[in-house]
Parts: C-alpha cells; structure tokens; sequence
C-alpha cells in the first residue's frame, strides 16, 4: 500500500516557501526566488527536488552550510570562459546567475561556459536547462556531488551520481535531459521508499551484493547502480574532473571529506543558436527528428514514446489543476518548519 498523499495548490506550496525561508534569514528577493524554483520543480513533476528536498534544504541553512548572505564572484575571465565562487551561497541561486551569465557570454561569443566553484547543491539540473531553453539557447551542464556510488566492479564510493543536463530550444518549451549518473538519483529512492514502492527496474544492489529493485535496501548499502554500467561509471569520472579543473574547485573526494555535501564544482555552457549558419532551419530540423523518433513503435500497449522533457507541459497543467501531490508526513515536516 502507498503511503497517504495530499493535493497542495501551487500557490499554497509557494507561499509557505517563501514564508519559511523569510525567517530563516533570507531576504524577500532570495525568498521569492528560491520558492520559485521549489515550486516550480515540485509542480512539473519533479518533487524529489523540489517539496521533497525541501526541508533538507532548510536543515543545511540552520547549520550553515548554506549561507544566506552570500552571493557569487568572480575569479577570473578571458573571452566566452569564466570562472566563479559560490562563497557558499543557495545552490539555486548560484545557478541561476551561473546560468545567466552563461548565455550572456554566448550572445557576445556564439559559446559561454561559466565553471562555479565552491557552491552547494543546486536541487534540480533541468531548471536551469529549461531557464536556457526557453531563452534560445543550447545548454549544457553538470554537477559533482558527494561520493555516493561505487564506480563499476567496486563495492565502495568513490564517485559521484554527478547529474548531467542537455537543453535544447524547441517551439515554445525544449528537450530537456537531466540525468544522474545513477540508474535512480538517491531522491528518486526516497520516494519510492516513502511511497512503499518498488523500483520499476534494478536500481542498485543490496548488502550482500545482488541487483535488486527494493529501494530501501540501496539505501542501506549505499550501492547505486552507475547507467550503463562501467559507461556510467567513465562518465562520472570525467564529470567530476572537468569540473573540478574548470572551475579550479573541489573534486568529489574532497566533497566527500566535508561534514556535509557542500563547496561543489559546477559548469554552466549555454550556445546561441542565432550565430549559427543554419539557424533559420533548426526548428524544422528539430521537428523532423522527433516526428520521426515519435513513429518508434512503443513495447507497451497504449503507452507513448516521448523525449526527454516531454511530459512536463502535461504534468504543469495537472498539477495547476488538481494541486501538487504531496507525501503527507513531508508537507506536515514542512508546516512545522
């Protein structure tokens, strides 16, 4: 049986954001903006970061990890490449500027890539590939993390499940991928825990080292399962030494060695299409890939074949209309907040 859920409207779920981060030292601006991204990420679908995550959110700012009055600078520039630190800041709103920054240097570059030391968790990657995507851009960015997956043939960490997002510009949304290293992110595991479900395919192994679907069990052995095996397991590494380099920050052994996940490496890349060549033919291009990946003849009855990112239109207008569906221990955890 799963566990009890809520309706929360949009607009409920974001005024006790705002209201909760008010008195926990942020100002309105930050509040406002940093409810947004809870809200918003909650109401596309995506609760593992956004209402789920939440509370730890707050827990990392009462013990000061995240420093609220803190904002990003810069270290160093030449051309469409700069490098900046995080000083600790919300991880959300790093990335944002991060993020902002990026298209700026592309619109005078054709590319910019903005490498973002020494900042915290950034709760859901394809934010900021939408924030892109929705301006023109192609985006592209990544993020290492704390060691919590052992690398493939390995039984302890010593990698990061390092998420990874690609944006692309497409009519009046995008295709957005964001992705984890890891079969499931460790959010998507406590859901599933929380909901008494199990996972849909093998997300990891258990203590004694079989594959299993059981979340609860991955979480107590701590052994995600990389994607693509030994592939997933490269990718991360290369994640994590390309930020670390880029943006002269933290690697994810030395993450690892914090009392907490914080002073992560991050890098932001966004493209300007309309300095392409091509450019008046992209959307045409766009549309005549898809239309042909949508003829994919799907393995389950009744079931669409969609892309990345696809789905968060629907799930926007859902949850508008029903209101965001919330464990209810979670929201009752953030009430008393």
């Amino acid at each position: 049986m799963g566990t009890l859920s809520i309706q929360v409207s949009f607009e409920e779920m974001k005024d006790t954001f705002y209201a909760i981060l008010l008195r926990h030292g942020f100002t309105k601006e930050q509040s406002t903006t940093l409810a947004d991204v809870f809200a918003i990420n909650s109401l596309e679908g995506i609760y593992t970061h956004g209402v789920n995550r939440f509370p730890r959110f707050i827990s990392y700012v009462r013990d000061g990890h995240v420093k609220t009055n803190a904002a990003p600078s810069k270290v160093k520039g030449v051309g469409g490449l700069e490098q900046w630190d995080g000083n600790l800041g919300p991880g959300p709103l790093n990335a944002i500027h991060a993020t902002n920054r990026a298209t700026e240097l592309a619109e005078g570059h054709g590319i910019g890539c903005v490498a973002l030391a020494n900042t915290n968790h950034w709760m859901r990657g394809g934010y900021y590939g939408w924030q892109a995507a929705k301006k023109g851009f192609v985006f592209i960015g990544w993020t290492n993390t704390t060691a919590n997956m052992p690398t493939w043939g390995a039984i302890n960490s010593k990698l990061g499940n390092n998420p990874l997002v690609f944006a692309v510009p497409f009519g009046e949304e995008g295709i957005v991928l964001d992705a984890a290293m890891s079969q499931y992110s460790y959010g998507m595991l406590d859901l599933y825990k929380l909901k008494n479900e199990k996972l849909p395919v093998a997300g990891g192994f258990d203590a004694v080292g079989n594959l299993t679907n059981d979340p609860e069990a991955i979480i107590q052995s701590q052994r995600v399962l990389p994607i693509g095996y030994w592939k997933g397991a490269g990718l991360s590494l290369l994640l994590d030494i390309l930020g670390a380099i880029l943006s002269g920050g933290l690697s994810t052994s030395e993450i690892s060695k914090k009392a907490a996940e914080s002073g992560l490496s991050q890098v932001f890349i966004a493209i300007d299409l309309k300095k392409l060549q091509n450019f008046p033919s992209i959307e045409s291009t766009i549309q005549s890939i898809i239309e042909d990946y949508h003829r994919s003849i799907s393995s389950e009855d009744g079931k669409a074949v969609r892309y990345p990112g696809e789905r968060v239109k629907q799930i926007r207008e859902e949850n508008l209309s029903r209101g965001i569906p919330v464990v209810q221990g979670v929201w009752e955890e953030i009430l008393t907040l």
